[in-house]
């Protein structure tokens, strides 16, 4: 199911019990994924588990972080870096730890052109962990693209730019020279959302380099970080369920 999951470009949590202290109805080694709509696959305990892996893991989702889970009775001990300990209310006890790995999809670029420098960043930026694609006028971006640069040398340019601003990509690029970049996006509403030429100022000279500089200025544009995950208030666990963990 992760190979699809991947290939539909689908965020998920795969939860891994790592160690269980009896008495639980989770083994060491037991794996769960856990989906953006809260769909829970596989196992990971009773219904006091389940319940507190989901809500986790939904949390992590949103910051795009990992992080291990203790459930265990009368949580209390002092708070640990990568370390989340949750209360188990279950009348039954048991110590659960469970790895919540969070998988995104790499950002995805598309990249539309087949000169030398759109092939540079379909290769560089899948060398350097972007999901680049080639594509062509009719692909229009989806709501996950990351970035459009567009490096056609003038053909079908403002048909891919409109689609682009249209579709609220966060990052539009275009290869063309100042002068002509300029005329281009001055031309189209929004055009300003435009960078051109596309690329930091890194005096890049080859395509991979001016491949890099585009990749570079797309990183640039990245949200900030989010902070770091807290765990639940204590009341909130320990309204999860009343079953073994």
């Amino acid at each position: 199911m992760g190979e699809t999951l991947r290939s539909e470009r689908t965020p998920y949590v795969l939860a891994t019990v790592v160690r269980a202290e009896r008495p639980t109805s989770a083994k060491t080694g037991d794996r769960a994924l856990v989906l953006p709509d809260g769909t829970l696959e596989g196992f990971v305990g009773g219904g006091c588990a389940e319940s507190t892996v989901r809500d986790q893991a939904l949390r992590l989702l949103e910051s795009g972080e990992s992080t291990l889970l203790r459930i265990t009775p009368g949580a209390g001990s002092a708070p640990m870096d990568g370390l989340v300990t949750v209360n188990n209310p279950c009348l039954s006890g048991g110590t659960l730890d469970v790895f919540l790995e969070t998988v995104i999809p790499p950002a995805l670029v598309h990249v539309h052109g087949d000169g030398p420098v759109a092939r540079a960043l379909v290769d560089v930026g899948r060398a350097a962990g972007f999901d680049a694609r080639p594509s062509g006028a009719a692909d229009p971006p989806g709501p996950d693209a990351a970035a459009v640069v567009v490096a056609t040398h003038g053909r079908d340019e403002e048909a891919i730019l409109k689609a682009a601003l249209h579709a609220g990509v966060p990052y539009i690029g275009l290869i063309a020279s100042r002068k002509r970049g300029s005329a281009v996006a001055a031309s189209l509403e929004h055009g300003d959302r435009i960078h051109t030429p596309a690329g930091l100022d890194i005096g890049a000279r080859t395509a991979s380099e001016i491949a890099l500089s585009v990749l570079a200025e797309i990183l640039s544009q990245r949200p900030a970080p989010p902070r770091p995950v807290a765990g639940p208030e204590p009341d909130r666990a320990e309204a999860h369920g009343h079953c073994c963990a």
